[in-house]
């Protein structure tokens, strides 16, 4: 779908041009158009035929355009800017992902390129739908800049609603952690990257906007690109510190998982500790040395079985303390500390 604006000198606006009107109103200088198309896979052949002949765009940038992009970038071209933007959607589970806007940028045209529906080009477009004029008025690098700053704009919600989960975790590791908390944590630090690494792409597209001098871009306009990207430095910043929460809440989990082991196992001693005497006592005044069944066709005297026992009993537990203090598992942090000397030691 191809759906078009154009104002010319006399200031009428006109609406969904046909292929030669578009030739001419390219050729007007006074002309500003905009023309916004929605991809299609049986639209390629007739799109590639618009872009290449009747706005002359070169082969590569065509390509670029009718193909999946990597992520934000910027492309000087002798007649023209191509610019490629990502706006931001989150899926379920807070999944991020990203819609693609492929711009060219005249001298008195803006074309934008995109698959599926974008909801700040389309907030844009409904506005000059109504008769606010005065954005396209400003001529389409004016046109651009208000796209980027909604486009910018749109990315606000998506970083409040995973500071919202960022809570909604934060009180679930100190309440009740779940089986899932921890893929919670790796998932919602895996977004926090995805938006990080776009923010990041989209900042330096920006910067280049508001730093560079491209003739398709009037001096006075440059600094509205600069108010954008101190928009695009402040969501960096919260992003950034969300991940370093999204961090801490996984070494917030391990400490509670430890805490809540510790407890377990402290239980587990003191009903050891308290059952150790009973098994101990039954089980030496169970043992029958002495009981008629046992001495039956036994060939040992039963004094020395029960001596060889005592003795077992008595070098076994001597044996494994020598073990532990050797290995250094008795009281590590006393074994280890320096010694004190009651004198000083002189450097």
């Amino acid at each position: 779908m191809i759906r078009s604006l154009c104002r010319n000198a006399a200031g009428e606006l006109r609406r969904n041009l046909t292929v030669p009107e578009m030739e001419a109103a390219l050729k007007d200088p006074h002309c500003t158009l905009w023309i916004d198309i929605s991809l299609g896979e049986r639209e390629n052949g007739e799109l590639r035929a618009l872009l290449r002949d009747v706005f002359r765009f070169h082969p590569l940038a065509v390509e670029d355009a009718l193909s999946e992009a990597s992520g934000p970038r910027l492309d000087d071209w002798p007649e023209h800017l191509y610019v490629v933007l990502m706006t931001p959607r989150l899926g379920p589970a807070n999944r991020l992902q990203s819609l693609e806007l492929d711009i060219f940028l005249g001298r008195n045209y803006l074309l934008t390129l995109h698959a599926e529906p974008i909801h700040a080009l389309d907030a844009i477009w409904d506005q000059l739908e109504r008769g606010l004029e005065r954005r396209i008025i400003e001529g389409p690098d004016h046109l651009l800049y208000h796209l980027t700053d909604a486009v910018v704009a749109d990315y606000m919600p998506i970083v409040e609603a995973i500071d919202d989960d960022v809570e909604v975790l934060e009180a679930e590791i100190f309440d009740r952690p779940r089986r899932g908390t921890v893929a919670h944590i790796f998932r919602l630090r895996r977004t926090l990257m995805e938006l990080r690494r776009r923010i990041a792409a989209m900042r330096e597209v920006v910067n280049k906007l508001a730093r560079d001098e491209y003739p398709m871009i009037d001096a006075k306009d440059r600094v509205y690109f600069r108010d954008v990207y101190d928009h695009l430095v402040r969501l960096y910043d919260l992003v950034d510190a969300q991940r370093d929460m999204v961090v801490g809440a996984l070494d917030s989990y391990v400490s509670v998982a430890s805490n809540r082991l510790n407890e377990i196992m402290r239980t587990l001693t003191v009903v050891s500790i308290l059952f150790l005497p009973l098994n101990f006592i039954t089980g030496f005044f169970g043992m029958n040395f002495f009981a008629e069944p046992f001495n039956i066709d036994n060939p040992f005297s039963p004094y020395l079985l029960f001596a060889l026992c005592m003795m077992a009993l008595t070098l076994l537990p001597l044996g494994m303390l020598w073990y532990i203090r050797r290995k250094g598992w008795l009281r590590p942090m006393l074994r280890d500390a320096p010694r004190s000397s009651g004198s000083c030691a002189i450097i």
